[in-house]
């Protein structure tokens, strides 16, 4: 995101649930209040132009996979604030479906769905759309593909994507967990070698119409 704003795009993030959690802290469970806390602050830490939640509470939260594709991929594709007819955006990220997270599973799908090729003439569609990998998306039954599209960063955009990694408290563990300051440092290093570099994020193109 760090180099997105460095390079005179506007960034909009679309939450699709935050509710409440149980986790591993010492209370328990994580609150929707807290985590909206968080989402402020990282959202200043980036500056995003805007973001969203589609379904706020506990309704859908952890349970997406409950609710119709047809509503969700709707909510993507012309009923949010920051829906794709609205933003018309160039570039859209979203989670990859190899996720162990039903809801990430869900929302793969939802978006797949919602950005489905047409006639451009007629509907928008983002020149590039990718999903964004997680370290712990090799926890499957079957093997998680290579990222195909590598993105260089420079140290600097790494020590910004940490220092908002902090700002998530309810999100951040210690080492090995598969969300600590060294997994994603390891990650990066590991994706820029493959590419030549010292640092990278991998994704998966699905589409890149050059």
């Amino acid at each position: 995101m760090t180099k997105a704003k460095k390079a005179g795009a506007e960034v909009y993030v679309q939450f699709v649930t935050v509710g409440d959690t149980a986790d591993l802290s010492a209370k328990g469970y994580s609150t929707a209040n807290e985590r909206f806390s968080e989402i402020k602050k990282v959202a200043d830490c980036f500056r995003w132009d805007d973001w969203n939640v589609a379904f706020p509470g506990d309704e859908y939260h952890l349970k997406l996979d409950t609710m119709p594709r047809f509503e969700l991929s709707n909510t993507f594709e012309r009923h949010s604030p920051l829906a794709i007819t609205e933003l018309r955006p160039t570039v859209v990220l979203a989670p990859h479906r190899t996720s162990y997270n039903q809801d990430h599973q869900v929302t793969a799908e939802a978006v797949h769905t919602a950005l489905r090729p047409s006639d451009t003439r007629k509907r928008h569609h983002p020149r590039l759309v990718a999903a964004y990998e997680e370290a712990a998306d090799q926890w499957r039954y079957d093997t998680a593909p290579s990222p195909n599209l590598l993105v260089e960063l420079e140290e600097t955009d790494l020590d910004a994507k940490l220092a908002a990694m902090r700002l998530y408290g309810t999100q951040i563990h210690e080492h090995p967990h598969t969300r600590s300051e060294p997994t994603l440092r390891s990650l990066a290093v590991l994706r820029g070698m493959q590419g030549g570099v010292a640092l990278a994020e991998g994704f998966h193109a699905m589409r890149w119409l050059a």
